[in-house]
């Protein structure tokens, strides 16, 4: 298979990713204490011109892999390249990344520290990584020291095993961390030609918009984050619904909220999709699907926390607001700009003021907008799955705090509906921004606050990312190079 992909497609996304590791040695998100490079020549990349020479490595990397991925996705949408081969470039691109220094985001030493918080008799829902000693503790972003866990049951457990494996080594503990994280890359790759089936879109361009996308290989394999996991089980759950198969659709959609609790906001949209199935008048057949379903899910939820021996503490953590503060998030940009547009000349108000109150009314906004979408989608089928993609997509921009690689949830559904040229586009555009406004060692531009900011340094940069992703976009739509034998490159089911 690898021999049927055009070395002008894959091997400049090897190259890119291998190049993504080497460099993130030095610029990416690393331990604090490398016993690996400290006092050695190479400790040198990661000070001075070093760091800058690491940096540059780093973002040459990223950019072979963009290359690479447009050039896969223009002959995706002329129908030149099929499922298969999506899948392959894609294991291809990531496999480098398997043992590459955590990239874009300190998350995983958090996951190991709070792994290690619950096997060393602490409550993780209660006690964060400050009651720890080095070096689990130390390599945690000082924002989260004294944070609990926002994650589930089952996360919690991955993370317990990892550190009684690998001890206190964080190095060996991330790239664990990162293999679990790569089981829901491979579910998602497993899921999606099975999922558009169900909704009408074609496997090699929904299989292109996440398994192989830049913002899911570089962030979330590069970055270990447990989204990428719950998004797999997640995708698995929804496919297993649609395919009559409800029981073990609701139980992965708890496995999937036992990673991260944001899962659970489709299990009420899939009632709607098994009740449409069932006889009767319609409140019995909604009763009837909401129960069963409910059970499942508890039974499942409940086993989870049983074996990672915690309690339903992450609720209580879950209700109180983080404090992040992106310009992703609506609620938190419309209240930076209002504050330093108006607000800060008025007297009595604060900026801390202005955020509480529109963090609260996301929230209520969220809660409007969930519930709606929930009672459009009460006729089931591809309906209630189009609805619960746009529930996620709300969750996500209305959240008090927001991420890049958060997107990621309406992304796996989304990318299996119909869509034209010119949306893909959009979508990859998108992408590869976000990947952009994520410095590499877990700097995101869109975090920081105004104070912050120094316009002639950051802005600059933003406006040369946007510019980025508008010219994925239009690269994306122009017409793919004659390949000598590209017919052959269709490949897999629905290509």
């Amino acid at each position: 298979m690898l021999r049927r992909i055009p070395r002008r497609i894959l091997w400049p996304g090897v190259f890119g990713a291998v190049m993504l590791a080497v460099g993130g040695l030095g610029a990416g998100a690393i331990v604090r204490r490398d016993p690996l490079l400290s006092g050695t020549m190479l400790n040198a990349i990661r000070y001075g011109h070093g760091h800058d020479l690491a940096f540059m490595v780093l973002f040459a990397g990223l950019g072979l892999m963009v290359l690479s991925w447009v050039r896969l996705g223009r002959l995706v949408l002329t129908g030149e390249a099929g499922g298969r081969v999506v899948s392959v470039a894609a294991a291809a691109w990531t496999a480098p990344l398997i043992i590459a220094p955590p990239l874009y985001s300190r998350d995983v030493y958090s996951y190991l520290a709070q792994g290690a918080v619950a096997l060393r008799g602490f409550d993780p829902y209660a006690e964060g990584a400050s009651v720890l000693d080095l070096p689990l503790r130390g390599n945690v972003a000082g924002l989260w020291q004294d944070t609990p866990s926002p994650y589930g049951p089952l996360f919690l457990l991955l993370g317990k095993v990892t550190v009684f494996l690998t001890g206190d080594n964080v190095i060996l503990g991330a790239i664990f961390m990162r293999l679990a994280v790569l089981t829901g890359l491979v579910l998602l790759g497993w899921a999606i030609p099975r999922l558009t089936r169900h909704l009408g879109g074609r496997n090699s361009t929904a299989l292109w918009l996440t398994v192989a996308n830049p913002l899911v290989v570089a962030l979330g394999i590069g970055g270990a984050h447990n989204d990428i996991l719950m998004v797999g089980l997640m995708v698995v759950g929804v496919v297993k619904v649609l395919d009559r198969r409800h029981l073990t659709g609701f139980a992965f959609i708890a496995l999937a909220t036992a990673v991260k609790a944001t899962a659970v906001l489709v299990a009420p949209f899939l009632v709607w999709v098994w009740a449409a199935r069932l006889s009767g008048p319609a409140r019995h057949r909604f009763l009837t699907a909401a129960i069963t379903a409910g059970a499942v899910f508890v039974l499942t939820f409940s086993a989870a926390t049983v074996l990672a021996g915690v309690d339903l503490g992450w609720i209580n953590v879950l209700r109180s607001q983080g404090p992040l503060l992106t310009w992703m998030s609506l609620p938190c940009a419309v209240a930076e700009i209002l504050f330093y547009g108006v607000g800060q000349y008025l007297p009595g108000f604060t900026r801390l003021g202005f955020l509480s109150v529109f963090r609260a009314a996301g929230v209520v906004l969220l809660a409007g907008v969930l519930v709606r979408q929930w009672w459009l989608a009460r006729q089931g089928g591809v309906e209630a799955v189009r609805r619960a993609t746009i529930a996620l997509l709300a969750a996500t921009v209305l959240a008090p705090s927001v991420l890049p690689w958060y997107f990621t949830w309406s992304l796996a559904l989304a990318a299996a509906f119909p869509w034209k040229n010119r949306m893909v586009a959009v979508l990859a555009g998108v992408s590869v921004w976000m990947v952009l406004v994520t410095l590499p060692d877990g700097t995101i531009v869109a975090r920081w606050t105004y104070d912050d900011m120094n316009p002639w340094v950051w802005w600059p940069y933003f406006a040369a990312t946007v510019l980025a992703g508008v010219w994925v976009g239009r690269a994306l739509l122009q017409p793919a190079p004659v390949v000598a034998g590209s017919t052959q490159l269709v490949g897999g089911n629905g290509g």
